[in-house]
């Protein structure tokens, strides 16, 4: 497969060999994507390769790109995923759209017919010639990069900018011919592009002035984002608030990223929030937006205090509401020299727990456990460093809300596409970058799109737990219809379903659960910590429940 031009430092390999040893090189682990024609040549490759790469087989490209947007985010790195042409490639377009709508690092391999066949009427021809598909202008759009490798020689060139630009936050597409991923050609091995730095000195300066000033007039409220944990910043996020002595919430999505017992947290901001943080910002001498930009499920409610107090940023990118804004894509060294800045003469004064005020939601009298009782009660039985994935949705805002996140533990909710099902595959995907419990949470809507995607979780023996809370409905929907549409109609209501027993007659080895009493759900949950691979449990619950979700709670 590989021939050595040793004068030249240089060796001959397949183009699907050099992209394995690609990935290899920039310490990804998994490809994750669906065979098919005109991408069998890359699992070829992955079978030949002398490097640790294994290829996973998946059971639809949407949970194949999920599963490598949740590796990405796991592992503060780049996901690669693969897929084949036509029905294939389509399948991608929404999990690559919630990984460039949140800024997740996705390099994505999409075969193609023969460059030959292109505009001649090929199979699942995406040329975009004699009036086909152009899939390059299609991923385009949803990408940082995109190119039709037309030579093979091309292909480094291609792949260093794709990875370039993928680290910079979001997906990069590289279009493959299948006679190019075949063909020979001469380059040096890939080298992993050096990390671009951006120092942000004039930026940072501004936001020390406000913050010095906010110090001799008030109290500072820090509002903490997921790109905090993507930068592995978690430690840099308390040196700050401890030096500051300030208030902290987070971003929905960015639980995981400051403890709920640790010094100054105030809740969750937006849409699933807690009054505690609205109140701090109201009263606060500014408020310093840490690695969000802050969309309006985390500003939902926040937007008349944010707009009473100076607001100020550090990320990626700036907020969408106004701001001073610092450009940091390292916010462990950003934090830090912030921090520094700041240090205390001494520690502040010791602040326990705050007890945090539940959104007040109407009685619910149907079958099933509560939202809030069932989350609870998965939060007193997940184990310390335990990763948690949620979907959106009444289940997800349950969570959100609810879920005290573990330390040591990374917590997920895509809520930049909120495409139903994620969690499975981005579940799957983390657990096969750290290897360690994973809870997926996600209602029965969610697991009738993509659950059976745990058959990947079986067949890898996965430590995935998957949780449903089966409504036997789409139930936000549902909620939306009693509140909105005046309650005359349901298109969205199932027929019940046995889920818990269902999955337990389909998978006879996997351990799968009924829960329909806190103490079921309790007692599958101890079943569950023992299991080494995956199980299931379906939590039944009322579909005419309404979660903590501010704007189902503040309608005039």
């Amino acid at each position: 497969m590989v021939a050595s031009d040793r004068s030249h430092g240089r060796e001959q390999r397949r183009v699907v060999d050099y992209l394995v040893e690609a990935v290899a090189a920039l310490g990804v682990r998994n490809i994750f994507g669906v065979d098919g024609a005109n991408i069998e040549d890359l699992y070829d490759a992955v079978f030949d390769a002398d490097v640790d790469v294994t290829g996973v087989v998946a059971k639809h490209e949407f949970s194949a790109a999920t599963m490598a947007d949740g590796y990405a985010r796991s592992t503060s790195g780049l996901g690669v995923v693969a897929a084949t042409s036509g029905g294939g490639a389509m399948n991608l377009v929404a999990g690559l759209a919630e990984s460039y709508t949140s800024r997740v690092p996705v390099l994505a391999l999409v075969g193609q017919p023969p460059t030959a066949s292109e505009g001649e009427g090929a199979f699942q021809d995406s040329s975009g010639r004699a009036g086909s598909i152009d899939a390059a202008r299609l991923f385009f759009e949803i990408s940082r990069y995109c190119a039709r490798i037309d030579q093979p020689e091309d292909i480094a060139e291609h792949l260093e900018r794709a990875v370039s630009s993928a680290l910079q936050g979001g997906p990069a597409v590289l279009l493959l011919p299948k006679d190019i991923q075949q063909a020979s050609v001469t380059v040096s091995r890939f080298t992993p592009p050096t990390p671009q730095v951006v120092h942000d000195h004039v930026g940072l300066a501004r936001i020390a002035e406000m913050v010095a000033a906010a110090q001799r007039t008030g109290k500072i409220v820090l509002v903490v984002g997921d790109q905090v944990a993507r930068n592995d910043a978690r430690a840099q996020v308390r040196e700050l608030a401890v030096a500051l002595d300030a208030a902290v919430g987070v971003a929905p999505d960015a639980k995981d990223c400051y403890a709920t017992d640790e010094h100054g947290f105030c809740g969750v901001a937006g849409t699933m929030g807690h009054a505690e943080l609205v109140d701090a910002v109201e009263h606060s001498a500014l408020c310093l937006l840490v690695g969000t930009r802050m969309p309006m499920t985390a500003r939902a409610g926040l937007d008349g205090a944010l707009a009473g107090v100076p607001v100020a940023s550090i990320g990626a990118e700036p907020p969408y509401p106004p701001t001073v804004h610092a450009v940091s894509r390292d916010l462990r060294s950003t934090l830090a020299e912030l921090a520094a800045m700041f240090e205390a003469d001494g520690e502040p004064e010791p602040v326990g727990p705050q007890a945090l005020t539940t959104l007040e939601v109407p009685d619910s009298s149907g079958p099933g456990l509560r939202y809030r009782e069932a989350v609870e009660a998965i939060a007193a039985m997940l184990p310390a460093g335990s990763d948690v994935f949620a979907d959106a949705g009444n289940t997800g805002a349950s969570v959100v809300h609810h879920l005290s996140v573990p330390r040591g533990g990374r917590f997920v909710v895509a809520l930049g596409m909120g495409g139903m099902g994620y969690s499975f595959g981005a579940g799957i995907g983390s657990a096969f970058a750290r290897n360690r419990r994973t809870f997926v949470i996600a209602g029965d809507g969610a697991f009738f799109m993509h659950g059976l995607e745990m058959h990947t979780a079986i067949e890898h023996d996965l430590p995935v737990t998957f949780i449903v809370f089966n409504n036997n409905a789409h139930a936000m929907c549902v909620t939306r219809e009693q509140l909105f549409y005046r309650d005359r109609y349901s298109f969205n209501r199932f027929r019940p379903t046995l889920l818990g027993e269902g999955i337990a007659a389909m998978f006879p080895t996997l351990p799968a659960f009924a829960a329909r009493s806190v103490s079921e759900l309790t007692d599958a949950l101890a079943h569950s910590a023992h299991a080494e691979g995956p199980s299931f449990i379906a939590v039944d619950c009322d579909p005419d429940e309404i979660p903590p979700f501010l704007p189902f709670l503040t309608r005039p």
